[in-house]
């Protein structure tokens, strides 16, 4: 009988960090990799189209690169310290025959990777701006999608991380004035409601098991003073299948570096996982 047990002598940590325009914040990305050394960086918001992004910068730091970008907006990206396998950019790398997808998929928001056997899914949830836009419907939309993503990325049983800025604040706990915020863009029922739809039994949000309370925000609006009052949001997650939760040794919002010169409004978030699990063979002789 094999044993799978949580105890392994090998950490891999992998990060997420909406960088809200990576040419300008080059420089800390830069750091910030230099400092924390994760396994996989995912960023969001790179806000570059393909030939302009400044993969020269990482591969002369040692790092490995896949993007997936556009013009000014949007945009997602992998930066590794090793070679990942079997890259995919987009909804239609999960679903070429989905109606939607090619057309949900003209806005570069989705990117995924095999990290030593583990699917890493890296994704920029759209913001859906108010409830009254056509942005709003347009991200429901996109969000059951992403179910459908999911479901077929399941049918090849590979372990998921999914990661992102998920612009959802999924719980009353993850806003800073849950009375008044509940309701509104980014808050409301149906945006919460096809969020987990998505997630379905499959994923859990691993910072949840290590921080049950709220006060924990991963990202502050620029207006307002959000920052000076720490008055954000958690909306930057990330999501484990049960093989790879009971594996998870930490997941740590970097607050810090929204504290940067010119700082993303985002921090980066990290979880450290114990990969891979450790085997020991094993008797089974009290199974029956």
């Amino acid at each position: 009988m094999l044993i799978v047990t949580a105890v392994s002598g090998t950490t891999v940590q992998i990060a997420t960090w909406n960088v809200n325009s990576v040419r300008t914040r080059l420089d800390q990305v830069l750091a910030w990799l230099q400092n924390e050394k994760p396994d996989l960086l995912c960023l969001q918001e790179t806000k570059v189209d393909d030939p302009l992004f400044p993969i020269q910068a990482f591969e002369s730091a040692g790092w490995h690169v896949h993007i997936h970008g556009q013009k000014a907006y949007n945009g997602v990206a992998l930066i590794s310290r090793e070679p990942l396998d079997d890259v995919r950019c987009g909804f239609m790398a999960e679903l070429p025959d989905d109606p939607e997808a090619a057309t949900l998929g003209e806005q570069k928001r989705v990117i995924s990777a095999l990290l030593d056997g583990v699917r890493v899914l890296n994704l920029y949830v759209p913001n859906g701006s108010s409830l009254k836009s056509e942005k709003y419907p347009y991200k429901l939309a996109w969000l059951a999608c992403l179910k459908r993503y999911l479901a077929a990325q399941a049918q090849r049983g590979e372990p998921l991380c999914m990661v992102g800025d998920f612009n959802i604040g999924l719980e009353a706990r993850d806003l800073p004035d849950p009375e008044r915020q509940t309701g509104g863009i980014m808050a409301s029922d149906a945006e919460r409601d096809a969020l987990r739809a998505a997630l379905g039994d499959r994923l859990q949000d691993v910072f949840r098991v290590f921080e049950p309370d709220s006060g924990h925000w991963s990202w502050w609006d620029y207006r307002s003073g959000a920052w000076d009052r720490d008055r954000g949001w958690r909306i930057d997650h990330i999501y484990l299948c049960d093989d790879l939760l009971g594996l998870a040794r930490s997941c740590v919002i970097h607050k810090t570096v929204r504290a940067n010169p010119q700082p993303s409004d985002h921090a980066p978030v990290s979880v450290d996982l114990n990969w891979p699990p450790a085997e020991e063979e094993g008797e089974d002789d009290d199974l029956f």
